[in-house]
């Protein structure tokens, strides 16, 4: 494999995972309530799909903001106080990691032009590094998910069908293509240095 590819090749993934991100923190389709319309059709209009900043529910996809950081928690339990601190994460973590995601691309294309060995490892290593912001992330967001459904009262649990959405599966898929990214430069290091290797080689038996 050439180191031309290598290094290209990480730069889409390293795109791709950006542009992933960004349309997942953007969208609304998280988690998904469905409910169950054979049984509790006058509810219809309950259904709802949720992302990281509003709530759509009914046909007319009503929004409804999801405030976190100007709450007034001192009437709230300790279970939605962990909640509401949840989200606040969470809506940290995955745009954080989204600029920092932008900062790599851009230490990787400079570091993939000079082809420094240590340039490139350190941008890969960066990539991994952003990766974990990602992952915290969704990892948060699953347990916040699973937190808030328990919440839920047995009889509304057998009325309604809860699923993640593809914007879920977006992130979940950006952070696959950073961990790509980073494995991908760190393999252009190698051959970096490799080819910096041979070059001396061949300059010492020359002279």
């Amino acid at each position: 494999m050439k180191y031309g590819m290598v290094v290209i090749t990480a730069g889409f993934s390293g795109l791709l995972s950006f542009s992933f991100l960004a349309v997942a923190i953007g969208s609304d389709y998280w988690y998904i309530i469905d409910v169950n319309r054979a049984n509790l059709s006058d509810l219809e209009d309950l259904s709802s799909h949720s992302g990281l900043w509003r709530i759509r529910e009914g046909k007319n996809a009503t929004s409804w903001p999801i405030q976190s950081f100007f709450v007034d928690t001192s009437n709230k339990t300790e279970i939605e106080k962990h909640l509401i601190n949840s989200h606040k994460v969470i809506v940290i973590l995955l745009p954080l990691s989204l600029l920092l995601v932008v900062l790599g691309g851009i230490c990787g294309l400079v570091s993939s032009l000079a082809r420094n060995p240590s340039l490139l490892a350190g941008s890969a290593s960066y990539f991994l590094f952003c990766s974990l912001f990602t992952l915290s992330g969704l990892g948060v967001y699953v347990s916040y998910c699973q937190q808030a459904r328990e919440l839920l009262e047995p009889d509304i649990l057998a009325s309604i069908h809860v699923s993640y959405g593809w914007s879920l599966g977006m992130a979940c898929l950006s952070f696959s293509l950073e961990v790509t990214a980073g494995l991908l430069l760190m393999l252009a290091a190698r051959m970096a240095h490799l080819m910096g290797h041979d070059h001396g080689v061949i300059i010492i038996a020359m002279a």
